[in-house]
């Protein structure tokens, strides 16, 4: 059998993807105006029509400091570069945050680009039936009790009694996600608590294991979509 060669038109993508609840699809021409996406996005959005999003940027459809990060985001994809395995949290307006990994890519025709195109999976459970979950699970304890610590990865690593290149793998397989990307998690999870208190942003960045406020800002604004001080303006309104 040799391969073949097809083209899948964007409305046959489109409806296989809304068979899929747990991935959001999307295309974007090349202002960012979704021409395409699946009914997972419609309904995390809490719209009712496909017809509500097309046409339409992130800027118009999710909250500003949102839309605006979302934008940038595809505009540094149609200067051509990817990204794959981002983690994210996002934030929709009629559900709580939901984590995922993100995957863009440039959509090209005759070499130019015209559009995004992309999805975003939603993180699932753990693998527990995986042959090294019961060793990785005592790894995860440890990094959700000392997530403001200097955790490093070859410590997870001695931990589990694996090399570093073996921990990596089996995380992948059992969390879906690598040691330092679980690491990320657990600290901007626990941000984004504090922050519905009146702790000062630098010393949630320091509870939080960031060794600085900057760096707190940089790892949650690319994580979220925004930074400390808009989320904490903008909780009230998710």
């Amino acid at each position: 059998m040799t391969p073949m060669d097809l083209n899948l038109p964007a409305l046959e993508m489109q409806t296989l993807f809304d068979a899929l609840p747990d991935v959001v699809f999307f295309i974007k021409d090349s202002e960012g105006r979704y021409t395409h996406c699946n009914l997972t996005l419609v309904r995390r959005l809490g719209r009712k029509l496909r017809s509500e999003i097309i046409g339409r940027s992130p800027l118009e459809v999710f909250p500003l400091p949102l839309g605006g990060s979302y934008m940038m985001q595809d505009r540094r994809v149609l200067c051509g570069e990817l990204i794959d395995n981002q983690l994210e949290v996002h934030l929709y307006p009629n559900r709580l945050p939901g984590w995922c990994l993100t995957f863009k890519r440039p959509l090209c025709e005759a070499n130019e680009v015209i559009g995004v195109v992309g999805i975003s999976r939603d993180l699932g459970q753990p693998d527990s039936r995986h042959s090294a979950y019961e060793r990785l699970s005592q790894v995860m304890d440890h990094m959700q009790a000392n997530f403001g610590d200097n955790l490093r990865v070859q410590s997870l690593a001695d931990l589990a009694g694996l090399s570093v290149a073996q921990l990596e793998r089996h995380f992948r397989r059992v969390f879906q996600v690598t040691p330092q990307q679980l690491l990320t998690k657990l600290r901007i999870e626990s941000a984004m608590r504090l922050l519905y208190g009146d702790d000062s942003i630098a010393s949630i960045g320091q509870r939080c294991g960031f060794a600085d406020q900057s760096a707190f800002a940089r790892q949650f604004k690319a994580t979220v979509g925004m930074t400390p001080r808009d989320y904490r303006a903008l909780k009230g309104q998710l």
